[in-house]
């Protein structure tokens, strides 16, 4: 059987080297070729050495050399959708890992997915722990009336609040079928302090060096508290949720939003 082609938007930035240093590591997955903002030559060694594939800043004169089966992103929402744009129109299936897209991006992912008959899989968080806490902090919401979401990140993370505190308030929002209840503060001697607030939902957000990512999700109720944490150690901890992705994509048609569909932990609760 043919490998599945793969071209890595984002090829130079920490998620990008690996990702596609898993990618040769796959006997089933093969890497045609790279694209990065700052790509300065036209071919890059690949990680394993086995041979050079061509490089670029230039997305759509990329996909016209590689002809890849799918495109994987990870690099900022902006370029992320723009990217996605590029690769559906041309046929080429895409999985996104980039954090930050809005509902509106996500609505036109699935549209032109459709429309070029390909498939789309975009996961605000690739690692099996934070798929399994979204399933079971849905669970909760139905139980509690308060909550706080508490996500650590590293100090170079370019957005805030993360997409996966977003994912996850919108899950819990979803499941539980209206707002939170917020307690709110009589005074707030330092603006912010109690955080942003979604429907009741109170996120927090840390940047420090030290971490890579973690979220907390506190629920609150009489006489009990219920806290589900997830910490994410070190960034290999994303690459079986992206491989996974990858080898599914090219079987599907239209978006599919979360790594807990691919896992099956939402049924048959697909796309947008």
């Amino acid at each position: 059987m043919e490998p599945i082609t793969v071209l890595v938007h984002g090829a130079l930035g920490k998620m990008g080297r690996e990702v596609t240093a898993a990618i040769c590591r796959d006997p089933e997955l093969e890497v045609v070729g790279g694209v990065d903002i700052k790509a300065t030559q036209e071919q890059f060694t690949l990680p394993d050495g086995s041979k050079k594939v061509p490089f670029s800043s230039d997305l759509s004169s990329l996909l016209e050399v590689c002809h890849p089966k799918v495109l994987v992103d990870f690099t900022i929402a902006e370029a992320s959708i723009s990217a996605a744009r590029t690769a559906l129109k041309r046929g080429v299936n895409v999985v996104i890992g980039t954090s930050g897209l809005l509902e509106d991006n996500l609505k036109e992912i699935a549209q032109l997915s459709e429309a070029n008959r390909v498939g789309a899989v975009v996961a605000p968080n690739f690692t099996i722990g934070a798929a399994v806490l979204l399933n079971a902090v849905k669970a909760a919401a139905r139980f509690f009336d308060y909550v706080d979401i508490i996500e650590m990140h590293h100090h170079e993370k370019a957005d805030a609040p993360s997409g996966t505190a977003l994912a996850t308030a919108k899950a819990m929002l979803q499941s539980r079928g209206k707002p939170f209840l917020y307690s709110k503060t009589k005074k707030e001697t330092l603006s912010g302090t109690r955080g942003g607030q979604v429907d009741g939902i109170t996120i927090h957000s840390v940047r420090l060096p030290g971490f890579v990512a973690s979220q907390e999700v506190v629920f609150g109720g009489q006489g009990q508290t219920l806290s589900v944490r997830h910490d994410t150690i070190g960034r290999e901890c994303y690459i079986p949720g992206v491989i996974m992705a990858i080898k599914e994509v090219v079987k599907r048609q239209g978006l599919v939003y979360g790594l807990d569909t691919l896992l099956n932990l939402r049924g048959s609760d697909e796309g947008i």
